[in-house]
């Protein structure tokens, strides 16, 4: 081979040198000339800039997948893989040529060194490090060397997170960068990023993003070591390993000068450096960058060009030949050559390779470039299908590759379904490219750069998505431009400057988005603040002039202006006075904090003397004296509901008049509670839980506000949750017992239906329903249905309310009764009910019965609807029951609990009737305990004559060890008469008796 570099230019020096621009001008300078570079990347850029100098219609873009051919093209900018064997151009100039020491492409850059010309003009541009070997096999050639305009310095290690504005960091996988590219984007504001693999139209949108400074920072590969031209101020080198299509490895002094010579442009110097795990670079390694002093290329990569295509052994042995010149080693096998090692293996293809024109088409096939980096043997498989249909059918299977190209026409997905959609639809693009392949080429490589852009656009969407912040970009340029940023704040609290969302107003309080920590963060917290100062004036006087429909408070203790929370409250002295806690920036400051201050305060209060007006109105209340004002105090302080048993001692000494005064305030004198039935509903309940929480932190105990529903539904009575805060059903009005709890108002109504069976004198009058004996009583019908319960229930109910059940047989009972239950008389049913109602008005004082209030007093709205159901589902069940052949219940006569009902169990009884202290149940003491002479304390003996209670008369003993001894009863003492309360209504019914007598 004998080689002349007579008329051949070789312009040789470090990046940053101008060699590229100095091509161009040469170019443009001729009739007609083709410039060949390393990357389709680069040579898009070239394009792009020599058509702004001599128009579109003067220049072709001729890469694998990409052919534009004006028909007057004048120029031609091509890869270097893409550029023709042979020119007739008056000018050549191949970019990189370094590169033919790669081992990968090094042969096809060697190639179009030794055998490419122009006419008149040949330039070689590339690396200092050219110069001894081009001059060996080129004699004759002519050697420019170019300095570098600017100077490069090493800058040493720093943290990605640290690194300058306008800085390059380069990876060398995909994963690496997307990762670089993600932390930059969560602590800098975004990156672009920039990959070999990316179609042009996505990297040159990703380029554009860092140019025109939307973004600071750039991810890229070594792609940007081939020629690109940025604005890079710093090279940062994350990995100093590569994949070099054979091994990993570790950068050559060379290569990282090549990368790092990105940094700076024209006359500004730049620096490199390492970051993330790379180590910091040595002494020497470090000053031979810097000076550009490298180690010579001493081989470059050849392989013949002269192929046998008489046989596929022929084939085969000719890209085997070993180069004679010296300078120049054979080539390790190539993508190609890969796969015609793999397809010479397939019986089918040897069979039908059989004249030259079908070795070379298969040669010509095997030259598709596997963009989709599957295995070889994947890859041979296509490049069989494709050769199969050049062969027997003269083109490619239109309908297959119809098939293969919609697979790739979808624009959904992420980034790295998307980078495998575009490498497909490369392939096809390639296929659509070759001349002589399809039958309509012209239709295909307009449909495939139409899918590919397409696709391009969606990924360059999802990159800036993903690794470009663009609040953050837009903000950080008008930085640069010194500009003062403009804040506006929507009507619904959105806050933005220049246009990008930074946070939320709510209230009194902004709330920055997340990742606003950026290097624009004091800029654009400074331009926010700006327009918060005016705008918390502005809400402040809104505030303070609005009505107390656009305030509330809500079940967590917070209080909201128009939705927002201003301020919340917390506990006092005083329960029903909580503190107001302001819930503000520090923007809202003097005369306009003090009025939101006093206005939510003025609100808080009004809405507590509203809702709890009762309550309010007895905390105020002048009149009361003595034991009323003390008692009224305690039911304050109890939120309106006090157990009677707790303060028995004081309702008894309490006259007609201090009961009256009381019961003006909405008081209710029941025989187990005093409470206020006013406050029974749903929104004075909620407020009385969220004030007694606030006061005893119960805000995040089980069951808060988990009882408002029910009342609100109506509900008498709910099963128990064990787990709930007790105090929370006292709070809601409800009484805890056994398994199930039940409003007290409710309560004191079934009291009002126990008296009188517990008060009925057998033979007296007609029986009610439910008496027995004067002394025990059965459930009824009604009892169920005002508390919703079943019989079950109805068990656990009483025994908590200090009952206990005697068993007597269905057929005992129903003797009983007959046997009570004498003819009606019209005039003795009339006396008897007015006897009755005089007893119920004595025992009323006495025994602490509800017997001073009307039975229907304040009942709660929709109160038995649900429970007359339950009740009805109880009797359908009981019925169902009964249908059944099973034995006859027994039945369950109550009475109230004795003293001695709690003795040890084998011990003999001492009475039949005892009273007393209740076991420990539901509150977590006797919940009968007398509740102040409870139910009732009858004074009757077994047949209904006057007894004289369980203690034994003056004068005896009772018998001791014969046994159980009968009850011995004494007279009750004489009853101290206590004036007459006009207001009560059993002193109109006694009047209304006395004047049915007259």
């Amino acid at each position: 081979m004998i080689l002349s570099g007579r008329g051949v230019t070789a312009v040789l020096g470090p990046t940053n040198t101008g060699k590229t621009h100095y091509a161009i001008e040469r170019m443009v300078a001729h009739g007609s000339g083709v410039i060949g570079l390393p990357l389709r990347l680069l040579a898009r850029e070239v394009y792009t800039r020599v058509v702004e100098k001599v128009g579109t219609n003067a220049v072709a873009l001729v890469t694998g997948e990409e052919k534009i051919s004006p028909p007057n093209a004048r120029f031609s900018v091509c890869t270097v893989e893409a550029m023709p064997r042979e020119t007739n151009a008056a000018f050549v100039a191949i970019d990189e040529v370094q590169l033919a020491a790669d081992l990968e492409r090094g042969h096809i850059f060697t190639d179009r060194i030794l055998h490419l010309r122009g006419r008149e003009e040949t330039l070689l541009l590339g690396a200092g490090t050219m110069r001894p070997i081009l001059e060996r096999i080129l004699p004759g050639i002519t050697i420019v060397e170019r300095p570098r305009m600017s100077q490069l310095f090493y800058a040493g290690q720093k943290k990605i997170t640290r690194l300058p504005q306008r800085s390059a960091i380069v990876a060398f996988s995909a994963d690496e960068v997307y990762a670089i590219a993600e932390l930059i984007r969560r602590q800098r504001g975004g990156a672009a990023v920039v990959l070999g693999a990316l179609s042009p139209r996505t990297r040159n949108a990703q380029v554009g993003l860092y140019q025109e400074g939307d973004v600071e920072y750039l991810v890229a590969t070594d792609a940007i070591g081939m020629g690109l031209n940025l604005d890079v101020d710093h090279v940062a080198f994350a990995q100093d390993r590569k994949f070099d299509g054979f091994q990993f490895r570790h950068l050559t002094p060379g290569e990282m000068g090549q990368i790092a010579g990105r940094a700076g442009r024209h006359l500004r110097d730049g620096t490199f450096g390492v970051t993330g795990q790379v180590p910091p670079l040595d002494d020497e390694l470090v000053e031979r960058i810097e000076s550009h002093e490298f180690q010579e290329v001493k081989v470059l990569q050849w392989r013949s060009k002269a192929l046998d295509f008489s046989s596929l052994r022929d084939l085969r042995e000719s890209l085997e030949v070993a180069p004679t010149v010296p300078g120049l080693t054979r080539a390790l096998p190539a993508t190609d050559s890969r796969a015609l090692e793999h397809l010479c293996r397939y019986p089918e293809i040897v069979d039908i390779s059989t004249t030259p024109a079908r070795v070379e088409k298969l040669w010509e096939a095997c030259a598709l470039p596997d963009y989709r980096r599957i295995a070889p043997a994947q890859h041979a498989d296509l490049i069989s299908t494709l050769f199969f249909d050049l062969v027997r059918r003269g083109t490619v299977n239109e309908e297959f590759m119809a098939e293969q190209v919609k697979r790739a026409d979808r624009t959904d997905g992420e980034i790295d379904t998307l980078s495998a959609r575009i490498a497909q639809i490369r392939t096809w693009t390639y296929v659509s490219n070759r001349p002589g392949w399809l039958t309509d080429p012209t239709h295909w490589q307009e449909k495939t750069r139409e899918i590919e852009d397409r696709l391009s656009d969606a990924l360059h969407e999802r990159l800036t998505k993903r690794f470009v912040d663009r609040r953050t970009s837009v903000l950080m340029r008008r930085l640069r431009e010194n500009s003062m940023l403009e804040a506006e704040i929507s009507v619904n609290g959105d806050v933005f400057v220049e246009g990008h969302h930074v946070g939320q107003l709510a209230g009194f309080r902004f709330t920055p988005v997340s990742g606003a920590e950026g290097p624009d963060a004091r800029a654009v917290q400074a331009a926010a603040q700006k327009a918060l100062a005016l705008e918390f004036e502005a809400r402040a006087a809104r505030l303070f002039a609005s009505g107390n429909s656009d305030l509330a408070i809500g079940s967590d203790g917070f209080v909201r202006w128009l939705g927002d929370p201003v301020a919340r409250l917390a506990a006092s002295d005083h329960v029903m006075r909580p503190r107001v806690i302001l819930l503000s920036d520090e923007q809202l400051t003097g005369n306009a904090r003090d009025h939101v201050l006093a206005r939510i305060e003025r609100f808080v209060n009004h809405h507590i003397a509203t809702v709890l007006k009762p309550l309010d109105d007895l905390s105020r209340a002048e009149d009361l004296q003595g034991l009323a004002k003390g008692l009224a105090f305690q039911l304050v302080e109890n939120l309106g509901v006090m157990f009677r048993r707790d303060v028995a001692d004081d309702v008894k000494s309490l006259d007609q008049d201090a009961r009256a005064s009381m019961r003006r305030y909405g008081i209710r004198f029941g025989a187990y509670h005093i409470f206020m039935p006013a406050l029974l509903k749903p929104a004075p309940a909620e407020l009385i839980t969220l004030l007694w929480a606030l006061k005893n932190d119960g805000l995040d105990k089980p069951g808060y506000g988990e009882l408002i529903p029910a009342l609100a539904a109506g509900r008498t009575s709910v099963v128990a949750d064990p787990g709930f805060e007790r105090t929370f059903y006292k709070l809601a009005g409800f009484r805890f017992l056994g398994k199930r709890a039940v409003r007290v108002d409710i309560l004191e109504r079934l009291a009002d239906l126990i008296r009188p069976l517990l008060q009925w004198k057998p033979g007296s009058s007609p029986r009610p329903e439910g008496a027995y004996d004067g002394r025990r009583f059965m459930t009824t019908t009604s009892m169920l249905s005002i508390l919703g319960a079943t019989p079950d229930d109805m068990e656990e109910i009483l025994k908590g309310l200090g009952y206990r059940a005697d068993t007597v047989t269905a057929e005992e009972a129903a003797s009983f009764l007959a046997a009570q239950d004498p003819a009606p008389a019209s005039e003795a049913t009339a006396e008897a009910q007015a006897e009755t109602a005089e007893k119920t008005e004595d025992a009323a004082d006495e025994s602490a019965s509800p017997g001073n209030e009307p039975v229907t007093e304040a009942p709660v709205e929709g109160a038995v609807a649900e429970p007359e159901a339950a009740a009805a589902e109880a009797n359908e069940g009981e019925a169902a029951a009964a249908a059944e052949p099973e034995a006859p219940k027994p039945v369950l006569l109550w009475r109230p609990a004795g003293r001695n009902e709690n003795q040890r169990p084998g011990r003999p009884q001492q009475g039949e009737r005892r009273h007393g202290r209740d076991e420990q149940r539901g509150e977590g003491r006797g919940q009968g305990e007398r509740e102040a002479k409870g139910p009732g304390r009858s004074n009757r003996r077994p047949d209904g004559k006057p007894g004289r209670g369980n203690r034994p008369e003056r004068g005896e003993r009772p018998d001791r060890g014969k046994g159980p001894q009968p009850a011995r009863f004494e007279a009750k003492p004489p009853r101290k008469e206590k004036p007459v309360d006009p207001d009560s209504p059993f002193a109109k019914l006694a009047a209304l008796k006395e004047q049915m007598k007259k």
